[in-house]
């Protein structure tokens, strides 16, 4: 095992060809080419990728640098881009799998997310939101998260998700800074086979008069519990949406249009509201599907990412849509009811593309270090990790416990501020060596500086740093633009 923690890993010929980005010539082609045509390098894929209502004609203003713009003159609508464009020819495709706390399937076609998310966005529109609106969204992992979201980006409003395991006092912080009208929440939610409130958080932070801004209460039935009701001021979901028209033509909106806000978690100081743009992000967004994945219309995609972070934003509630990929969405805990969970959801789904954290692998290395072998995994062909780093030796077991020593392991690099990789193997291309994020993503222009901003010499430690703006990055912080400056 130690040789091994220090052994490269090369793709074999199979997976260069098959690959979207085929060996480490077409990578380094690649890098040529943003090297040497910055912009035109982005704009021939946000060409490529993105559906426009309004083509841009301009990739990259600099003009009140720090605060960059990105196509800023094309008009587009990110929902558009992950269902409407996918119906005449994937309408009855399946979308999105998924698997409830307690074991029970549900499955759903773009056609009938298209219809929902259309409802949904029909209902909202009776509430009187204006453009650019805020909403907040406090929900359990589901299908209806991702309505939510996505009916929120149809109209052209903003969606700010909170985590569904934040308390009151974080709503109250988040509802206040981003002047929220409307919040969509559940009853509750189901987590390792218990019944948790949610709606009563939302209450709770309803008290506080910093959240009288808030109209509107969205209330999803979903664990049937009693709650306490506010007639004048809360709705639920089912009646919001009845008799509501399954049709609902989208808001063409400019390309730096806010997309959402998402907000650090606080633990170094008051929660800053990343906000990110809206043809940029996605496009990024489906890039790195594209590239990082190599997702292709056969695979399933399961990230286990909760929306509530940047990683269930990007690789659940718009990536793989915008793809048009079938994805696996998951309510529960990987140790209940066992610590097989996740293997025995891989093979009842057929999972080909495995996205989660080491710390779950940790956790599944220590109560159960032989269960996936009691699993048929032969579906996976790529794994991927997430969060923070993957140290050696859960790289080796994830490798070759849950990969057979066959599937390669993209680590990548990246932050709520970045909204998608920024470092990360490439499948056929990247020789892999455990606990190494290994290369940039293509475009991405990279150094390594010392304490001075001077560049270090190959093979010497210092500060890493990205010298160009790129078309997912934080546009701003929320109400607060000298932080923003201050900070990056």
């Amino acid at each position: 095992m130690s040789d091994q923690l220090t052994t490269f890993f090369y793709p074999n010929n199979e997976l260069v060809k098959n690959s979207a980005v085929q060996g480490m010539s077409a990578y380094n082609d690649l890098c040529e080419h943003a090297k040497n045509d910055y912009e035109g390098f982005w704009a021939k894929l946000a060409t490529e990728l993105l559906t426009w209502q309004k083509p841009f004609t301009q990739t990259l203003c600099s003009k009140e640098a720090p605060f960059y713009k990105w196509f800023s003159d094309g008009e587009i609508n990110i929902s558009f881009n992950c269902l409407d464009r996918h119906l005449q020819n994937k309408g009855d495709k399946t979308a999105i799998l998924f698997e409830a706390d307690d074991g029970t399937s549900t499955s759903i076609s773009y056609k009938d997310l298209y219809s929902q998310v259309c409802k949904f966005a029909n209902g909202l529109k009776t509430l009187d939101l204006q453009l650019g609106d805020r909403v907040i969204i406090y929900m359990p992992m589901g299908i209806e998260a991702v309505i939510a979201m996505q009916a929120c980006a149809r109209l052209g409003l903003i969606h700010s998700v909170v985590f569904g395991g934040f308390s009151a006092k974080s709503l109250i912080e988040r509802i206040h800074d981003a002047s929220a009208r409307v919040v969509i929440t559940s009853d509750g939610q189901f987590r390792g086979g218990k019944k948790m409130p949610l709606k009563s958080a939302v209450d709770e932070a309803l008290k506080d008069n910093l959240c009288s801004v808030v109209e509107k209460v969205i209330v999803f039935k979903r664990t049937n519990e009693e709650v306490t009701w506010n007639p004048s001021r809360e709705i639920w979901w089912h009646e919001l949406i009845e008799n509501q028209s399954d049709i609902c033509d989208p808001v063409w909106i400019n390309a730096e249009h806010p997309l959402f806000l998402l907000y650090t978690s606080g633990s170094t100081g008051k929660p800053k509201g990343v906000q990110h743009s809206s043809a940029g992000y996605l496009l990024h967004a489906m890039n790195t599907m594209r590239w990082t994945f190599d997702v292709k219309d056969s695979d399933v995609f399961w990230c286990t990412a909760d929306v509530g972070w940047i990683t269930g934003h990007t690789y659940v509630a718009y990536g793989p849509l915008a793809m048009g990929a079938t994805q696996v969405i998951f309510e529960g805990i990987p140790t209940y009811p066992d610590a097989s969970r996740f293997w025995k959801i891989i093979e009842k789904y057929k999972v080909s593309i495995f996205y989660t954290a080491p710390t779950a692998i940790r956790s599944l290395i220590k109560l159960g270090p032989n269960l996936p072998r009691e699993h048929n995994l032969s579906s996976l062909r790529i794994l991927g990790s997430v969060g923070e780093p993957i140290n050696p030796e859960t790289w080796m077991w994830f490798y070759t416990e849950v990969g057979g020593s066959r599937c390669p392991i993209v680590d990548t690099f990246w932050q709520t501020e970045t909204g998608g990789h920024v470092i990360t193997p490439l499948p056929g291309v990247t020789p892999l060596l455990p606990g190494s994020c290994t290369l940039p993503f293509p475009g991405m222009q990279m150094s390594v500086v010392d304490e001075t901003g001077q560049e270090v010499d190959w093979g010497t430690g210092g500060l890493l740093v990205i010298t160009k703006p790129w078309p997912s990055m934080i546009r701003n912080i929320w109400n607060d633009p000298q932080r923003f400056k201050q900070s990056y």
